[in-house]
């Protein structure tokens, strides 16, 4: 599993890289029986002007390939860090569940068919 956090225009910290990692490792549980190669991207971007953060977390499995971002003006890293991080485990869920969704109704319908032919 290849894992990258990135801080644009900040100074890498230890403590929102450490709380980013444990936070993640929700998302890597989920992961685990994927198999490789799996990319999770996570990118730090605050404004300059104002408290108005963007985080970016991207996950590409053979699988899945996914982006959630958001940004938001007036809550720390950490707020918008556990929302990126809940936003993407809810999409990846949902992916999942339809591709069992989808493989349990075609399952039945294979033998139909070559009894057709």
């Amino acid at each position: 599993m290849n894992k990258r956090i990135t801080f644009r225009n900040i100074e890498k910290s230890s403590e929102i890289e450490a709380y980013a990692n444990q936070q993640l490792a929700k998302i890597e549980e989920f992961l685990h029986s994927e198999r490789p190669p799996i990319y999770i991207d996570l990118i730090f971007e605050p404004s300059r002007v104002r408290e108005h953060h963007r985080i970016e977390l991207r996950v590409r499995t053979p699988r899945f390939d996914e982006i959630t971002h958001y940004e938001y003006k007036g809550t720390g890293f950490y707020d918008v860090l556990d929302r990126v991080i809940d936003t993407m485990y809810l999409k990846l869920r949902e992916e999942n569940k339809r591709e069992k969704r989808d493989a349990r109704k075609t399952r039945g319908r294979k033998d139909e068919f070559k009894k057709q032919r």
